[in-house]
């Protein structure tokens, strides 16, 4: 049925929100993430109309933007969020921040007062009038890209630039401001001849720029003329899509490779070649292959202190070449570019035979001290509970891990599934992100999803769980229950001189009350490693959403580089209370200590 033009008011025209969901539809988004509001409640009406993009309501903006981070992370496409002004918009800011330090492309579509009312006491006015603070000046800092879009026909400039900006090398978030009234206002529909005809956004990354010939040639005479290399690679790799250039590389080089600890899937961890995790939550193996290597070779990261972390003295006496989009935070020898571009041209330059390594230990854990025996009630060690999820975990699932120090002992202990991502959100670090992040990452890839968290992220942000029972999205989300805030309890126990007890929580069901707020979902206490393995088992089986607590002990040491001298110190003063030797134990502030905040 043809429209009347009273449903029409200028042919060949529609609300700019229609436009907008149109152009992003055709740039391949399939979801908006966000929280509706009044100033932002056209776009999802628009989402809504338009059917091409399936909008997901989450609990918290902050929640959102991890779901747009983590669809772009596990989709390398854009991820996109919308959230009304004032105290929603304000709320974007800590995930902006994680996607700009991470480099994550997301478009984020921020609702504002309609136009003539700011500057004039608006609600929530953040237009930068008559006393408001400019949302501008907020979301600069933590955005490729930020603009208000003043008027409707601004946003057919203002859109392309922005979502080029989100995909330029380095790559990161981009804010768009978008006043009520603009959003209602009527654009000039593009002539296009079908519905399929791209439209006006990128699709892809922008256009790489060429290389310097005579550094590359310089890159791979280096590698040519080094006996032991090895490679430290960094998430840029993934985000890249890079894994195969990198992995012939390798071979080509005859080099050993580590992985920083947020990039533990960008090389094949059963590798021969895996020397293990870089840095402070890392493999003292990959210390031992950099003393030995002639060049250390740096790919796709920037070797930011997590991943550098008690390998300082060893790097200064080892040639390094970087080869990436931004330069390193250590001094060597830099290619920029496009990493699968620049790692093809070196390659390219390297002998052809594949080579093997030479022989290392591999990434063999810390041995750390086991918790207190006579702690009270019965508590799952981190090594037997990440060795059950170790057993269950489907090879292409996706795994998000949180912070604290479950998320630590995840990085040191746990393979990364072969086919799947193993996301570790270090940019900002904040706790909470995994809840959000996992269920945009399976809602756009239909994946199960792990989530690795301890209570302390769970309180934060785990009410998101509502979000993935709304959506049956295939998430399981495991909570490492310690009933503290225990990376923080450890720290003040060795660097500041005793525990205090505001860190220290009263014990929670979390698995009681979560079966009692969602009936519908799959929900385990998990009394062993062998209950967690069967409840894992049980929903990988399953279409939707699953979550698991196990009671963990607050004392367990994580494998973490500042926190190993004094468990070495822990482990001695018990062999000396066993043996009943008086002999003076060694100063833990005597030792090497690794400050990490």
């Amino acid at each position: 049925m043809t429209p009347k033009n009273a449903d029409l008011p200028e042919a060949g025209t529609v609300r700019l929100v229609d436009y907008l969901v149109g152009e992003l539809a055709r740039a391949g988004v399939t979801h908006v993430f966000g929280v509706g509001g009044a100033n932002i409640e056209d776009v999802y009406d628009a989402v809504h109309r338009t059917g091409a993009v399936r909008g997901v309501v989450a609990k918290h903006e902050f929640s959102a933007v991890t779901m747009a981070d983590g669809y772009a992370r596990t989709t390398r496409r854009l991820g996109v969020v919308a959230a009304t002004s004032g105290g929603g918009a304000m709320n974007l800011l800590p995930g902006l921040a994680e996607a700009y330090a991470s480099r994550v492309p997301v478009l984020a579509l921020v609702g504002q007062p309609a136009t003539g009312q700011e500057g004039h006491g608006a609600f929530q006015d953040t237009s930068g009038r008559a006393g408001s603070f400019d949302a501008r000046e907020v979301f600069a800092p933590v955005s490729r890209f930020c603009a208000r879009v003043d008027d409707a026909d601004s946003l057919t400039e203002l859109l392309p630039r922005a979502v080029a900006a989100a995909r330029a090398d380095p790559p990161g978030p981009v804010v768009l401001l978008l006043p009520k009234d603009v959003q209602q206002a009527r654009v000039q529909l593009p002539c296009r001849g079908v519905a399929t005809e791209p439209g006006v956004l990128p699709s892809g990354p922008t256009a790489a720029a060429p290389l310097d010939t005579v550094a590359v040639t310089a890159v791979a005479d280096t590698l040519r003329g080094a006996e032991r290399v090895l490679v430290i690679a960094g998430e840029d790799v993934a985000a890249t899509d890079a894994r195969a250039e990198l992995a012939e590389l390798a071979q080509r080089l005859g080099a050993w490779v580590a992985v920083t600890p947020d990039a533990k899937d960008v090389f094949d961890n059963s590798d021969p070649r895996f020397a293990g995790v870089a840095g402070v939550m890392g493999h003292a193996n990959v210390e031992d292959c950099l003393r030995q290597a002639d060049v250390c070779l740096l790919v796709g990261t920037r070797l930011p202190l997590l991943a550098r972390g008690g390998l300082d003295r060893a790097l200064a006496a080892t040639e390094i070449v970087c080869l990436g989009a931004e330069p390193p935070f250590v001094p060597g020898t830099t290619l920029l570019g496009h990493l699968p571009d620049t790692l093809r041209e070196v390659t390219g330059l390297l002998p052809p035979r594949r080579r093997a390594c030479p022989q290392h230990s591999g990434p063999l854990p810390t041995v750390m001290p086991s918790p207190d025996p006579g702690a009270e009630g019965r508590t799952i060690p981190y090594t037997e509970a990440l060795a059950a999820v170790e057993a269950a975990l489907p090879d292409d699932a996706h795994v998000f891990v949180d912070a604290g120090n479950a998320g630590a002992s995840a990085i040191h202990l746990l393979p990364a599934p072969r086919h799947g991502r193993f996301v570790v959100a270090v940019g900002m670090g904040g706790m909470g992100y995994t809840f959000g992040a996992a269920i945009g990452a399976a809602l756009a890839t239909g994946r199960r999803t792990y989530v690795l968290a301890g209570d302390g992220a769970f309180f934060m942000h785990g009410m998101e769980v509502h979000t993935a029972v709304e959506h049956a999205a295939p998430v399981t989300f495991v909570i490492f229950n310690n009933n503290a805030h225990a990376m923080c309890a450890v720290r003040e126990e060795f660097f500041q001189g005793g525990i205090r007890s505001d860190d220290l929580f009263s014990r929670t069901d979390l698995a009681a009350g979560m079966a009692a707020a969602f009936p519908t979902l799959q929900v385990t206490g998990a009394e062993d490693a062998a209950h967690l393995r069967r409840a894992l088992l049980r929903s990988n089986a399953g279409g939707g959403p699953a979550f698991i607590a196990l009671d963990c002990e607050p004392a367990e040491i994580p494998p973490f580089l500042p926190f190993q001298s004094f468990a070495e110190a822990t482990r001695a003063t018990r062999a000396t209370e066993t043996t009943e030797t008086t002999d003076s134990e060694e100063s833990s502030h005597e030792r090497g200590v690794v400050h990490v905040g």
